[in-house]
């Protein structure tokens, strides 16, 4: 019996630092035929965060196909429509702190309204993995306020334009929004 009916998505997964959220995803699309798409937004700007990359790269294996997409992520996905493909994008608020930069493309705001756009018009099994941050202390200063409100904002406008919304706490999925 497969462990993962059919996919539901747009599917949010969201979940804490090291939840195990980016794991439960993946374990949705190894039901699914590969190769799956695995839309990298993290940027390696330092040798902590290479040293993520290449764990997470090493736990994927090669039923992936990685993407790296830092900031066009709403145009990869419409790119991605003549494929039909399953794909999973690790992690929106990556993507959202990309955007926050002064060298960024567009916006964060123009980058979210385009994303759920997107989220709209897509036909293949589409998961994304986001943060849930706003459970802790108010941060101190202002750009990591508005980071926090707008991945807290983010998260509502996917959870609203997902079919499901799963939040994953200590490795265990909870199931927040299924058809």
């Amino acid at each position: 019996m497969n462990p993962h009916p059919s996919p539901q998505t747009p599917h949010l997964i969201l979940g804490g630092a090291k939840s195990g959220k980016s794991e439960y995803a993946e374990s949705l699309l190894k039901a699914l035929d590969p190769p799956c798409i695995y839309i990298a937004t993290a940027q390696a700007l330092d040798g902590e965060m290479d040293e993520r990359i290449r764990l997470h790269r090493l736990r994927r294996g090669n039923r992936w196909k990685t993407r790296e997409c830092p900031h066009q992520l709403p145009q990869l996905l419409d790119q991605l429509e003549k494929d039909q493909k399953p794909v999973l994008v690790d992690c929106v608020t990556l993507w959202l702190s990309n955007l926050l930069a002064p060298q960024s493309p567009l916006s964060p705001e123009a980058g979210l309204d385009a994303l759920q756009e997107t989220l709209s018009r897509v036909t293949y099994p589409l998961f994304l993995v986001s943060n849930e941050v706003g459970g802790g202390v108010v941060p101190d200063n202002a750009l990591a306020r508005r980071f926090r409100d707008l991945a807290g904002k983010a998260n509502q406008r996917l959870a609203l334009a997902s079919r499901c919304v799963t939040l994953v706490v200590a490795g265990l999925p909870l199931p927040l929004k299924h058809p």
